[in-house]
């Protein structure tokens, strides 16, 4: 006593099947593209970050991180040591 499946046949089920793959096919494709689209936009961010770090370092190649605890005036030896 099941019955027959509400009256809807093997093909429907079949075209309705493939429907839901090419839909999740075609989500799947947009994300991916999105996804692509923003990391070359965070890969173009990070070089000019680089470049302009590097074009305002100039010749001497900048300050850089700076020790705390290095012995000149700046440090933290230098205040309290």
């Amino acid at each position: 006593m099941c019955g027959g499946g509400g009256g809807r046949s093997q093909a429907d089920i079949d075209k309705e099947a493939e429907k839901a793959a090419a839909d999740r096919i075609a989500a799947e494709d947009a994300k991916r593209t999105e996804i692509e689209g923003r990391a070359e936009e965070k890969r173009e961010d990070i070089g000019e970050a680089i470049e302009s770090r590097t074009e305002r370092r100039g010749a001497r190649g900048g300050s850089g991180r700076r020790s705390l605890f290095k012995t000149g005036a700046g440090g933290y030896l230098g205040r309290f040591g």
